[in-house]
Parts: structure tokens; sequence; C-alpha cells
């Protein structure tokens, strides 16, 4: 098969909200409000990111914006992103190809049961394992940027992977990929201060040839 079918767990991937902030950028944090929301988040903020929002800003415009709101320390617009996984390591997509494969190749078949009741129970629970399976492939990252038409850029925070930029492209073709200089040559994922200086408002010509081919199944 040269697709994936396009589930709900995975049509809901696709549709995040947009950005609530206004153009603009708020004014830089404080060391002690940094070191609050490190704490109460459970994680120590990249290096290049930590000196954005200690010397820069605290977001806002291009990049969402982090801020203490009513439940706390978060990021605007990062509704649907798990605070529960926020201090898991990012896992670089290679790591789940074979357990996705193995996903697919289980997905229930209405012909192999009794009647449609326990049909749509067992692909009910498929369908459970998968969207967990969605939500952790972002675990330790958050939403830098709503592109449009259900694309993201992600930011990892958490992992051997900090302080790099993903393009989360799963609204079409279910990959999450870096967002690099080089992609033909390997050339490692940017930076945030690299994403920032190159690639912020157009990611474009940081995406390989053929990032937008479904995964081969």
């Amino acid at each position: 098969m040269t697709g994936r079918l396009r589930l709900p767990w995975r049509r809901r991937t696709g549709r995040r909200a947009g950005s609530a902030t206004p153009p603009g950028s708020a004014p830089p944090l404080s060391e002690a409000e940094v070191a609050e929301a490190e704490r109460e988040l459970g994680v120590r903020f990249p290096p290049g990111y930590r000196t954005y929002l200690r010397e820069e800003s605290a977001g806002g415009g291009h990049v969402r914006r982090l801020r203490r709101g009513p439940e706390g320390w978060w990021w605007d617009a990062n509704h649907e992103t798990r605070r529960d996984l926020l201090p898991v390591p990012f896992p670089h997509p290679d790591s789940y190809a074979a357990e996705d494969d193995e996903q697919w190749a289980r997905q229930p078949q209405s012909a192999d049961f009794a009647d449609d009741l326990s049909y749509a129970e067992a692909w009910a629970r498929w369908d459970d394992e998968g969207e967990e399976r969605e939500d952790r492939k972002t675990a330790g990252a958050v939403v830098l940027r709503e592109n449009g038409c259900g694309f993201r850029t992600l930011l990892v925070i958490t992992g051997p992977l900090a302080d790099t930029v993903w393009w989360d492209g799963r609204a079409t073709c279910d990959r999450i990929v870096p967002l690099s200089f080089d992609h033909p040559g390997g050339a490692p994922p940017l930076t945030f201060r690299e994403w920032r200086e190159r690639g912020l408002t157009d990611p474009s010509h940081l995406l390989g040839p053929d990032w937008g081919r479904p995964a081969p199944r």
C-alpha cells in the first residue's frame, strides 16, 4: 500500500487551533519568571530558547508566546499539546517507524468479527491506541508557529534533540521531518536561533524534496 487511510485521530491531528497571539512581541521574561516556568513544567528550556525568553521576548507574532495564565505557565494556542508529555524526550521519527507499521498491520477488519458491535468495539480500541501514539510523537515539544492547512512548526524542549526545530506535516503526509539547511547532505535540524534567522516566515526552503509524500506502506 502506498499511503495510509485518513482515520479520525489523524484528521484531528491536522486541525489545530490557530494562534490567539496578536501581532507583535511581548516583553522578555525575568530570570525568576523563566525559572518558575521551568519548575512548574518540569523541564529546562534549551539554552537558545532560554536566552530568547530572557533577553528578547516572551513570544508573540511569529513565535508562540509563553505566559502565566489561570492554569499556570503555558504557550498560547497549544491547547491540544499534552502537559504531561512535555518532560518526555522527543522521539526521532525513525524510532517509531516499525511500530507504526505493526499498528497498521493490526487494523481490525470487519470480516474477522462475528457481528458489527464486536468489530466496532475492536476498532475503537485500536483507534484509541493510535491517538495515544500520535500524541507521543510530539512528546517533549511545543508548537512554535501554526503554518496553515494543519502544518505546524515544533520546538523540541526535552531530550537529545532539544533546541531543534521540526515540521509537523501529519495533516497530509503523516510525517514529522526536521527543518534543515541541507537534507540531501545530512545536515542536522535547525536550532531555534537558526530558525528565527532563516526560516521563521517561509520554511519551504528548509524541507526535503520528498517531505510531502505519504509514508510508504
